[in-house]
């Protein structure tokens, strides 16, 4: 650990990196010296070797350091070989710290030289006042925007809370270890007695903390439960999203100037709604996780006004206040002589009090302070808003604005954006799981004994006539399976909750695996039976949840615009959804699936279908708007995007501005998932910096059109690809003989099935087919082997097909080639595209990834499939040579070849490690210590790799 990292090569490289290279050898020496104190020198002796072996390796192919690395590690016991991986992930953990502190410490440099970065907020509003774009345009725009990033739970999402709370103590440490050094270069005093002393105090204070982690246990004892990963999430609220989203607006509002700006980025939550193949999800997590994110921004608002307090001390002796507020203070149920002269302290004790007994009211908390009781709670956040612009007009009065915009206009905005509900919580089931429950109920009732079988005509027939029916389908008396009782009591559930906690609070309903309109239809039926959907569909009726598709397969994506269009067209559906809000300004979520869309077709497929679906729907509704005139219904994407670029992700700023044109239009939502929400916003800084790019690309999209419509060249040519590309993906993963076998043996599914990750299986049925894999563990397993197949697979070939069409000639040959240059130069679509299946290349090795297949036990069923992978890879970056133009992956991204370069020599260990650990436990050695061993590495791994999930 006490090794130097490798030198970068270009000298102009190595004084940006050098803070960085300080940091990881700071951070790797006192690893090492906490390893060699607590298991000794040997250990780390150990440690070392095995990191030098594997460097060589990954450096020159050395087949003699292959060799030897293979031997020391056979020769390992389970507890040399646990240690070993501990200390590699752990230093993956630190060097990710090290990195993210980098990229705030380059970013401020860049600001002080006044040096703005594409996807920053300044740097969009240049480019918009460049184009003649004036601010009252932008809030004209942004009232009428819904930006929202959503969290979700998934199986991939591999840290405990405990170590993520450590390492958030690091980083403020490195964060004041900066500090430190930037008030001895600006002093720049002769003999420094006192800087010295400080850094010291600092890596005494670091040293404790990593000493921390080396004995806090990285994995959990037993699977994670929902309420688990609700704490888990709530805990970057607590971190980052509470205090860093107000500074994102005060921000806009202070480069805009005068004009307002309204509360159009909120946050969204899956967390206890999501119940698709999870069984462990139902009524009671809903009600837990709506309770617990009430908690957690009730507190947060009671901590405010509790300082707000102590900071205005204002004295009615010394300063006029106006009617309003000393209405507010007489209001107040404080009576203590000494603040009766202080109308500000009096007011704010009677909110607190108020907030103390709304949270007492919906979630049976005790507030932490009480200088009053609990008394007259706030029945909605409103109420809470209007007292304190009471106090905010008064201070406005007062010319005392820089008392405002500490902590009050944050504590304002806050309550704007988060409520009582803190964020969204979207509900999701499985199609098929709604079929089912109202087969039930229909049978129960004698309407009719088999709905499943019923065609589709049919089905939407009868859910039209139900739709339109006053009564009820529930039978008094009747008793109804567990399923259907449990299904049933969620949309119950939802209902209370939505009275309790707001009506923002639950908003959306989506359907997965959407195949057919009576799969919507089924949905508005179970919210007519529990009071979500109130009237008849024939006569005014409303739908409280708004009811989202989910289009996930190839398949679905190509009929999206077919189904949405024949859902508007049944009578009463358009009407129903113009009066869907208080504002006559009707919404229509469509979510689109990434991850399920890639493993059906293939990378460039699954971004080709999508693209199109979206321009579909567009003009599908564009359509609808024309002929309705005065109540358009706003459209709204929400992209389903994952962590690794196999299931859509890839950097944010970038995708939202490659969308087809007239897609964005202010409205976005996207999911966040697995380890990168911890990437993008465990730090605080950088998770501000992740939501600006959300807000900068969807300014940019909306009010620049970046995109215009592609050229039918460029449309056709890409057409040709996509069939090219789903032919050799689905010839690899679905038609090879084997493959499913290849792909259990070659990478470290069944251990990723049995770690302790999530609280959802990682398959849908207990089989072991690719089809009912979920898409996430499917990625994540070709990530962990570093094939990283699913970002890639399949365009080598279709690019080398279009190249070398069967009458090729050189010139036609050459004027293809051209085409695609053109394509990349001219289409944001495809060189994004292109773009992200460079940065997944570059995160992919072939040389750790034969190390995975030689766990294949049937030989020739390892060489047929490895082989074509390898000669698929080597198409795909011979194609993103042609095209692009670079010799070398990540020409353009300086960044991450930089973070690739600084930390995946310390990540290749561990692929060595878990590769003879699954050897050992597939050849039958089962003791804890080593399947301990295999998911620590797993861990190590993930953390390494940073975009897994």
């Amino acid at each position: 650990m006490t090794q130097p990292t490798p030198a970068p090569q270009k000298s102009t490289l190595l004084i940006t990196e050098r803070p960085l290279v300080e940091d990881i050898r700071l951070l790797g020496r006192i690893l090492g010296d906490v390893i060699r104190e607590q298991e000794g020198d040997s250990a780390f002796d150990l440690i070392e070797q095995i990191r030098q072996l594997s460097v060589t390796f990954r450096r020159h192919a050395d087949p003699v350091a292959d060799r030897a690395l293979n031997k020391l590690l056979k020769s390992l016991s389970s507890d040399q070989t646990v240690s070993v991986v501990r200390a590699f992930t752990y230093f993956s953990h630190l060097a990710n710290l090290a990195e993210d502190r980098h990229h705030i410490r380059r970013r401020a440099v860049h600001e002080r030289a006044g040096s703005t970065r594409p996807g920053s907020i300044e740097a969009t509003l240049q480019r918009l006042h460049g184009q003649g774009v004036t601010p009252q345009a932008i809030s004209d725009m942004l009232a009428h925007s819904f930006v929202s990033p959503v969290l979700t739970a998934h199986p991939t999402e591999v840290q405990r809370k405990s170590i993520l709370d450590a390492e958030r103590a690091i980083a403020q440490l490195l964060t004041a270890r900066d500090d430190i050094l930037a008030q001895a270069a600006a002093n720049k005093v002769a003999h420094d007695a006192l800087t010295p002393r400080e850094l010291a105090a600092n890596e005494a204070q670091l040293r404790a903390r990593v000493l921390q982690l080396w004995h806090t246990r990285l994995l959990r004892f037993s699977k994670l439960t929902v309420a688990d990963e609700v704490e888990n999430a709530l805990s970057y609220y607590e971190s980052t999203f509470l205090r860093e989203i107000p500074k994102l607006y005060a921000n806009l509002e202070h480069a805009l100037g005068t004009v307002p700006v309204h509360s159009f980025l909120r946050m969204g939550q899956w967390i206890g709604g999501d119940r698709d193949g999870n069984p462990n999800v139902n009524a009671q997590t809903l009600t837990h996780a709506l309770g617990r994110q009430a908690d957690m921004a009730l507190r947060h608002y009671l901590t405010e006004v509790h300082y707000l307090g102590g900071e205005l001390s204002l004295s009615a002796m010394l300063v006029d206040f106006s009617a309003d507020m000393q209405a507010l203070a007489a209001r107040s149920p404080d009576t203590n002589d000494h603040r009766k002269d202080e109308p500000y302290r009096r007011a704010l004790i009677g909110v607190y009090a108020r907030l103390a007994a709304t949270l007492k009211a919906l979630t049976g908390g005790e507030a932490a302070r009480h200088a009053v009781p609990p008394q007259n709670p706030y029945l909605t956040p409103d109420e809470l808003l209007r007292d304190l612009r009471v106090i905010e007009a008064s201070l406005l009065a007062q010319h005392a604005q820089a008392l405002i915009e500490q902590r009050l206009q944050p504590l304002i905005r806050a309550v704007e954006v988060f409520g009582f509900h803190l964020a969204t919580v979207d509900l999701r089931q499985s199609s098929d799981q709604h079929e089912a429950v109202l087969a039930e109920l229909l049978a129960t009732a004698r309407v009719t004994p088999h709905y499943a079988k019923l065609d589709e005509a049919a089905k939407r027939e009868l859910l039209l006539r139900l739709l339109n029916d006053a009564r009820p389908l529930r039978v008094m008396g009747a008793t109804y399976s567990a399923h259907a009782s449990s299904e049933i009591s969620i949309f119950e559930a939802a209902k209370v909750s939505r009275a309790q906690f707001g009506t923002q609070a639950i908003r959306h309903y989506i359907i997965s695996h959407t195949e057919t309109v009576s799969d919507l239809l089924e949905v508005m039926l179970m919210q007519k039976e529990v009071g979500l959907m109130r009237g008849t569909l024939d006569t005014q009726a409303t739908c409280d949840l708004i009811v989202v598709p989910l289009f996930e397969t190839i398949e679905d994506l190509r009929n999206a615009s077919v189904i949405m269009r024949e859902f508007y067209a049944l009578p009463g559906i358009l009407p129903m959804v113009q009066r869907g809000a208080n504002d006559q300004y009707g919404e229509q979520d469509i979510m689109l699936g990434y991850s399920d869309s890639n493993k059906d077709g293939g990378i460039f497929t699954s971004n080709w279908e999508l693209y199109q679906a979206e321009i579909a729907l567009v003009d599908m509704f564009d359509g609808i708007n024309q002929t309705t005139g005065s109540h358009p219904i706003q459209i709204r994407m929400f992209h389903g995007r994952g962590g690794t670029v196999g299931r859509g992700g890839g950097p944010s700023f970038e995708a939202i501005l490659a969308q087809p044109p007239g897609t964005v239009r202010g409205q976005i939502r996207l999911t966040e998932q697995g380890e990168v929400i911890g990437s993008k916003y465990a730090n605080p800084e950088i998770g501000r910096r992740n939501l600006e790019t959300l807000v900068a690309a969807t300014l940019e999209a909306t009010l620049l059109h970046p995109t215009q419509s592609a050229e039918p060249a460029f449309l056709d040519t890409a057409a040709e690809l996509s069939l090219a590309s789903m032919a050799a993906y689905r010839k690899l993963v679905y038609e090879t003989p084997g493959f499913t076998e290849y792909f259990f043996d070659a990478t470290p599914i069944r251990e990723i099935a049995e770690l302790n990750i999530g609280s959802r299986p990682a398959s849908r049925k207990a089989t072991q087919k690719i089809e009912d894999l979920r898409a996430i563990p499917w990625g994540f397993s070709w990530g962990q082997c570093r094939l990283t197949l699913p970002g890639w697979f399949g365009f080598g070939a279709a690019v080398d097909a279009f190249l070398n069409p069967p009458d090729a000639t050189a010139k036609l040959t050459k004027q293809r080639l051209a085409l695609l240059r053109q394509m990349q130069k001219q289409w944001p679509f495809f060189s994004s595209l292109l773009s992200n299946m460079d940065m997944v290349m570059a995160k992919s090795d072939l040389a750790l990834a034969s190390r995975y297949a030689e766990l294949v036990e049937d030989k020739r069923l390892r060489k047929k499939i490895f082989s074509a992978i390898e000669l698929e890879w080597h198409l795909t970056a011979k194609a993103l040579e042609f095209i692009t133009g670079d010799k070398e992956r990540l020409t353009h991204n300086a960044a991450l070849q930089r973070s690739i370069r600084h930390r995946f020599p310390y990540i290749d260990p561990l692929h060595h490690l878990q590769v003879e650990l699954v050897r050992r436990y597939r050849a039958g050695q089962t003791d804890e210590r080593l399947k301990r061993g295999i998911h620590i590495s797993i861990n190590g791994i993930a953390a390494g790799l940073r975009n897994t999930g």
